[in-house]
């Protein structure tokens, strides 16, 4: 018996085995075993407990983005399992590799009617990129072996483990406890593109006048960052980004011309897009969002495609060329084929083309953001972040009111994911959490997160959390009293008939002071710079309070609020 683990000891040893540091989790009937083997066994791992398993699950995501390790979440059967499940389908979607363990009710007791029994392998199925409920205890190594396989090969995404209550006692051969050190990180396994298909690339993008590469959240992803600067600086090319690409190149660089798309794009960076003749999508699915609905590329423009996705490419678009690869190798292909060919290349524009579009983008929004109306402008929020941060700061965003501004007009200093938001379902909520799993994950790192007072209402219970860690958090709250994207859209689709997005006006600050947090409600333009000053430095988590513009009256840079 000595020889021997029980199935919950051998889940934390593999866990451990692929260097598994954080848990994300919320305790239940279901998961004593499990919580047992965590407390009595020597390991690595810290297990963080949350008040709300989507946080949890938003947690390990915001986690395994800033890290490039999968973040793994846990909670107990029934409703734990169905809390969970936003998390994960944000993560499976957005091509970062979480983990959601869930225990479940005995297998004893299947068909039974126990309390709290739901079939968690069809529930996860069409949400995780690879699922499974465990029904041995034997198959315990192997299943955590493909679910970290799955999570972190290919295109990245979610992977789901059911671990049944009795499956957690029962023995486990201690000899198969060992993992594949690959894939503790993701990409693992990374895939060269097939022979001629990038100097195919090369050739079609040299032969275009005025190209443009739109860069998805793939390019961080795959850590490209440093091949995709070589590229654009050496074809002096124009880059834009979708808001899920942001990083992919320092949005100070020469040629970074911006987000486009309808959320966070403005009039301006859409010029890049739409006026391009040939399309370069790199890591990038061109979905709504980007294309503003697929109004550009204009039909009939020329595109090429780099994804790790063989699905991605030629899904929208009639392809040109489609390279399926992992995007550092790609793009480090491309350099080295130019180089190759010496300094004869075509040369397209670029930094003097993002130079123009900038100069005139920023001059509206500098205008606005010195305004000193009441209630305050979010531009003015965005440009006091940008004056007050450091360089390396990590910034969170929920999908509402503050993720255009900051999209559009926060200038990423450094490539790499220094901000987050959750483009893929976009659910309201997910930055109070998932700023405390990047905390976690970079710890040196100043973390800001940003959302509406509608986004502070679904998960302001994890402010306990974060003030128990004593995470080194800042959080700004756009309060409005309304559900501003929807009534926004209210106004732009159905000529202002406005029906249940309001609500009424809470003090936020007062309720994050009731769960310890420093705190601050700033209603006059000339207060907010010095607050926000106090509450960056502040050691520890705070939070600021702005009374701001309505969303539906507002300039945001928004092209079709309908996505």
């Amino acid at each position: 018996m000595a020889n021997t683990l029980n199935g919950a000891e051998a889940m934390i040893r593999m866990l451990d085995a692929h260097k598994v540091r954080h848990v994300f989790g919320l305790c239940g009937d279901t998961s004593l075993p499990l919580y047992d083997a965590m407390r009595g066994m020597n390991h690595g791992i810290t297990h963080v407990l949350t008040r709300d398993e989507r946080s949890a699950a938003y947690m390990a995501d915001g986690y395994s983005r800033v890290t490039g390790r999968p973040g793994v979440c846990e909670g107990p059967s029934g409703g734990g399992a169905t809390y969970i499940l936003p998390g994960l389908i944000e993560a499976s979607e957005s091509s970062y590799a979480v983990l959601g363990l869930t225990t479940d009710i005995s297998v004893g007791t299947y068909g039974k009617y126990p309390l709290t029994e739901v079939d968690q392998e069809a529930l996860m199925r069409p949400v995780t990129k690879w699922n499974t409920v465990i029904k041995q205890a034997a198959h315990v190594p192997r299943m955590v072996r493909m679910a970290f396989r799955a999570m972190t090969t290919g295109r990245p995404g979610a992977a789901h483990l059911g671990l049944p209550y009795d499956i957690q006692y029962d023995p486990v051969d201690p000899d198969d406890i060992w993992a594949d050190p690959m894939h503790q990180s993701y990409p693992a396994y990374p895939a060269a593109a097939a022979p001629g298909a990038v100097e195919a690339a090369i050739d079609a993008i040299l032969s275009a006048n005025s190209p443009v590469i739109v860069c998805g959240g793939g390019v961080v992803i795959a850590g490209a960052m440093e091949e995709l600067d070589r590229l654009a600086t050496r074809l002096d090319i124009p880059v834009v980004t979708s808001i899920s690409g942001q990083g992919s190149l320092a949005e100070t660089h020469a040629c970074a011309v911006g987000v486009v798309g309808s959320n966070g794009g403005t009039d301006e960076t859409w010029e890049a897009l739409a006026e391009a003749d040939l399309v370069v999508f790199l890591g990038c699915r061109a979905g709504s969002t980007t294309t503003a609905r697929w109004e550009a590329p204009r039909p009939g423009s020329r595109i090429i495609h780099f994804d790790s996705d063989p699905m991605v490419i030629g899904a929208n678009y009639r392809t040109e060329v489609g390279v399926v690869a992992d995007l550092r190798l790609a793009l480090a292909e491309a350099n080295s084929l130019l180089d190759a060919r010496g300094q004869g290349h075509a040369t397209f524009g670029g930094a003097a083309a993002a130079a123009e579009i900038k100069r005139r983008k920023f001059a509206a929004f500098h205008k606005l953001a010195a305004s000193d109306e009441t209630p305050i402008r979010p531009e003015r929020v965005i440009n006091t972040l940008q004056k007050l941060l450091p360089a390396d700061a990590t910034v969170v965003s929920d999908p509402g009111t503050s993720c255009p501004y900051f999209s559009a007009y926060y200038q990423l200093p450094q490539a790499g994911r220094h901000f987050i938001t959750n483009r893929a379902h976009g659910a309201l909520g997910y930055a109070m959490s998932a700023a405390l799993g990047a905390w976690f994950g970079r710890p040196g790192s100043k973390v800001v997160a940003l959302m509406g007072d509608g986004s502070f209402g679904f998960t302001c219970g994890e402010l306990e959390t974060i003030c128990r860690a004593r995470a080194n958090i800042t959080y700004v709250v756009f309060s409005n009293s309304a559900f501003g994207w929807i009534k926004a859209s209210q106004k732009d689709d159905k000529g202002a008939r406005y029906h249940n997005v309001d609500f009424t006006r809470v003090d936020q600050a007062a309720v994050a002071a009731a769960y310890g947090v420093t705190s601050w409600k700033v209603k006059a333009p000339q207060d907010l710079e010095a607050v926000m000053r106090r509450a960056i430095a502040h050691e520890g988590p705070s939070l600021v309070d702005v009374v701001t513009q309505p969303l539906e009256e507002s300039n945001a840079p928004v092209r079709r609020w309908m996505g």
